[in-house]
């Protein structure tokens, strides 16, 4: 296999993600409640994790039975549902950060309607500063939020320590914008990811409306930023898959020097 991308056409993308959709785990109806309802009551819905992604949540957390579970970007509390359901074995502590009051009122409408409030802690506020009153470690922490954040957010959970060591980030909407064209050298890329076929080129999403091109050409262009970072942070591994809207994945370097904090 010489690629690691498999080449779709819209139809054919659309085709396979069902597919694979109906051969995977299911989510629970709960959750399919939460993603009907945040389709049919926000224009942005788009935003939400995938019924498939949401399996692949589940999926990660139940094998890596994870104590404690934090995630930036709340949305409507679809994620915050899945961790909630998949670490029912361990009773995970699930912290969630969100600054939009419509998305504040939002979550909390699912964590009442499907009593989450005994393991979900909702943040409210900029996340810069709920990282930084964290303590103690996470052995999941998922990033979804805005994309211009992503590099100080992950720097901020690294310099603090709040993974654990075993633990690993997963960050959605890994993209990469090439408005400028493509490096001439394959080396220069480092790590493309095609979320949404949308901050590539003009060519690779026509029916993107004009008005929010510009949108995603900017978080295309800071999470280059992102991957740049993570690419070159020695404490780190990490992997860009082309998977959803991009999905990147770190841990802590085979080695490092780490500190347990208390």
């Amino acid at each position: 296999m010489l690629s690691s991308v498999l080449s779709f056409t819209p139809e054919m993308a659309a085709t396979v993600t069902e597919y694979c959709t109906a051969v995977s785990n299911d989510v629970s109806k709960e959750m399919k409640e939460v993603w009907a309802w945040t389709c049919d009551s926000f224009d942005d819905a788009d935003k939400m994790s995938s019924p498939l992604q949401g399996a692949t949540m589940k999926f990660l957390a139940e094998w890596q039975q994870p104590k404690r579970v934090l995630e930036i970007g709340c949305f409507t509390g679809y994620s915050a549902l899945a961790w909630y359901e998949s670490t029912v074995s361990t009773q995970a502590e699930i912290i969630t950060l969100e600054l939009d009051p419509k998305m504040i009122a939002a979550s909390r409408r699912t964590f009442d309607t499907y009593k989450l409030n005994d393991r979900v802690k909702l943040m409210e506020g900029p996340a810069q500063e709920s990282i930084e009153k964290l303590t103690g470690q996470f052995d999941i922490i998922f990033v979804d939020a805005n994309k211009e954040g992503y590099e100080g957010y992950v720097k901020q959970i690294l310099d603090k320590k709040l993974l654990s060591p075993r633990g690993f980030i997963m960050c959605d909407n890994g993209t990469f914008d090439a408005s400028d064209g493509f490096p001439a050298n394959l080396a220069d890329i480092q790590g493309i990811v095609f979320a949404r076929g949308m901050t590539i080129s003009t060519e690779a999403n026509p029916e993107l409306p004009a008005k929010v091109r510009p949108y995603w050409t900017e978080n295309g262009k800071a999470l280059r930023n992102f991957n740049n970072f993570c690419k070159n942070d020695s404490r780190i591994d990490s992997v860009l898959l082309p998977l959803y809207d991009g999905v990147t994945l770190i841990k802590w370097k085979n080695g490092h020097n780490f500190v347990r904090l208390n």
